[in-house]
């Protein structure tokens, strides 16, 4: 044990404000039609470190790396990480805005910014507690809006370990399944720890991919872009009249582009993949109860109905599914030769009669078992 100076940062003087500030979300928080409600355990984790009461804590470091105290008298002294870290994201944005000709400030003290932490739960202290108080003390910049912090995401049943290697290396995994980011990206988002633990498997991980990207999304869209194919030469059939099940078909897009919206902006990221999934799902199911192939000879302008509402679910998944599959939704969009389309152009007429689609093409790969044995066995190595 040895005497030692350090700097103190008196966070027992900001609990009145902070508990305000902390408690208007959890208020926030019970009004459901609000997207901006904080999570229920990162308010808890808030109000036990407030509850407890804060207490002041060292923001120095007797080390010999690090970003040093820029104070006199402090030889040998390094800021605290967690000191250091968030006001870099400041640091970062005025590099960023020096780069591109633009006003660092509008991003941090505006009212029309808005400050957003994607964190784990082990960083919440940090991040609402820690970082607001810096804020305020410097005066004039934005306080969070929202911590959307997630649980822990454990692999193969264990806490994630790079000393040990058990984990998945990005790298790695570009390499051993090239082109299918969005196969990782679906997986992790479908098993994302937002309100609790979860487990990352590789058997779950070829499950998804084999029994919902391949066999749910990819098997609507081929099925409606090779029929169009072959039997319109790639040109959307005219919609006639509409039966019942047609007009609650088309809602079903409308409404997926809301509930997704709502879903996102509520930071419930896997509530909107499953929202975008369940399209999929109704298109698959449309397709299956009316058999375009079957009445095709006797019945053709129901077949061109049937086939010009498969391609409006088609054009709204290949839009909808973009922030979670940037790859699959540029690939399709290529493949019915939409351009120019955003968020905002969803609807139940997105591509109209007579227009162009390419030559099918598989938007997602079949993950065989050798290639899942791979990976358990790279875990063990």
């Amino acid at each position: 044990m040895k005497d030692s100076m350090h700097w103190y940062l008196p966070m027992q003087n900001h609990e009145k404000w902070l508990k305000k500030w902390i408690n208007k979300g959890m208020l926030e928080n019970k009004k459901t039609h609000n997207p901006k409600h904080w999570k229920s355990q990162v308010i808890g984790q808030c109000n036990s470190w407030l509850d407890n009461g804060l207490k002041e804590r060292s923001m120095t470091r007797d080390l010999d790396w690090g970003v040093k105290v820029p104070v006199e008298n402090s030889e040998g002294k390094v800021l605290y990480v967690w000191l250091d870290a968030p006001i870099g994201y400041i640091s970062a944005t005025k590099k960023y805005a020096k780069e591109n000709n633009l006003n660092w400030e509008k991003y941090w003290k505006n009212n029309e910014s808005e400050l957003i932490h994607f964190i784990g739960k082990d960083n919440i202290v940090f991040h609402c507690v820690i970082f607001p108080i810096i804020l305020k003390e410097l005066g004039g910049y934005n306080l969070p809006t929202n911590v959307p912090a997630n649980e822990f995401l454990n692999l193969e049943g264990e806490k994630l370990s790079t000393s040990k290697n058990w984990a998945i290396w990005l790298h790695e995994y570009l390499n051993d399944f090239k082109d299918q980011q969005d196969t990782l990206r679906y997986v992790l988002c479908a098993t994302s720890p937002e309100n609790k633990d979860t487990d990352f498997t590789w058997k779950d991980f070829q499950s998804r991919n084999n029994n919902e990207l391949v066999a749910v999304f990819g098997n609507f869209i081929n099925r409606v872009v090779v029929l169009t194919n072959k039997y319109w030469g790639g040109n959307v059939p005219k919609r006639n009249d509409l039966t019942i099940n047609d007009k609650e078909i088309l809602n079903s897009i409308n409404n997926c582009s809301a509930k997704m919206g709502e879903s996102i902006e509520k930071f419930k990221l896997r509530e909107g993949l499953s929202e975008l999934m369940n399209l999929a799902r109704i298109g698959n199911k449309y397709l299956a109860e009316n058999e375009p192939w079957k009445i095709m000879k006797t019945d053709i302008k129901r077949t061109e109905t049937i086939l010009n509402i498969a391609l409006q679910i088609s054009g709204s998944l290949a839009i909808l599914c973009e922030p979670y599959l940037p790859f699959t939704s540029k690939k399709l969009k290529k493949l019915l030769n939409l351009n120019n389309c955003n968020w905002g152009a969803v609807n139940d007429c997105i591509i109209n009669e007579a227009h162009k689609i390419n030559e099918h093409e598989h938007l997602f790969k079949k993950i065989e078992d050798y290639e899942i044995e791979e990976q358990l066995k790279k875990l063990n190595e």
